[in-house]
């Protein structure tokens, strides 16, 4: 008896998290403009840092963060930066956990999309390839869109970078490190990211 209460106890907080958040969330998504349609669910604290950029989300978005919804997660809290000008669309029925975005210019994900565990999707290197350069300034940065296209499934833990387009249906392994683009209909994982198999159906 004394075990199950001392349980429920431990339990409030991620309980409490998980009802809260989703409301936090909604609000703070409203204050930045972002647009989105019906059935979004954020349980668990996200960092959201639109800077003037734009983010349109579709219907039944689901992005959990942090242990309390997925344990694949850890402790690891979802973060969406977004710099000016910068444009993040998210399809309908997409869902993912603990995904960590650096925005720059554009990123496009379809509807359908999974996205596992800790996840991170950046289409920018963040500082010049210039040592010299980078001592003083971001001057020189690159950056290019990424396009995640419909019915797409990265495994958790993988690795997202600039300019890369993910074929429709195509399946991203875990540990992935994506750096070119991949076809539709394949199976592809690897550092770097690389085709493993054809995936028709």
């Amino acid at each position: 008896m004394m075990k199950q209460i001392l349980i429920k106890l431990l339990n409030l907080s991620t309980t409490f998290r998980i009802k809260l958040y989703p409301r936090i969330n909604r609000m703070t998504l409203k204050a930045h403009g972002v647009v989105f349609g019906k059935n979004l669910c954020v349980p668990g604290k996200v960092s959201w840092s639109i800077c003037g950029g734009q983010i349109k989300i579709g219907d039944n978005f689901y992005f959990p963060s942090g242990d309390g919804v997925n344990p694949i997660a850890s402790n690891l809290q979802g973060a969406i930066f977004l710099e000016n000008g910068a444009s993040l669309i998210i399809g309908n029925n997409v869902g993912m956990s603990s995904t960590r975005m650096w925005v720059h210019d554009s990123v496009t994900i379809g509807d359908n999309v999974k996205v596992g565990a800790c996840v991170l999707i950046t289409d920018t290197d963040a500082h010049p390839m210039n040592y010299e350069v980078r001592r003083t300034s971001n001057e020189g940065t690159k950056s290019a869109p990424i396009a995640i296209e419909d019915d797409v499934w990265v495994g958790a833990h993988s690795i997202i970078l600039k300019g890369v387009t993910i074929g429709a249906r195509s399946i991203i392994g875990a540990g992935s490190v994506v750096t070119k683009s991949i076809p539709a209909d394949c199976v592809a994982a690897g550092n770097p990211c690389m085709l493993i198999k054809s995936n028709n159906i």
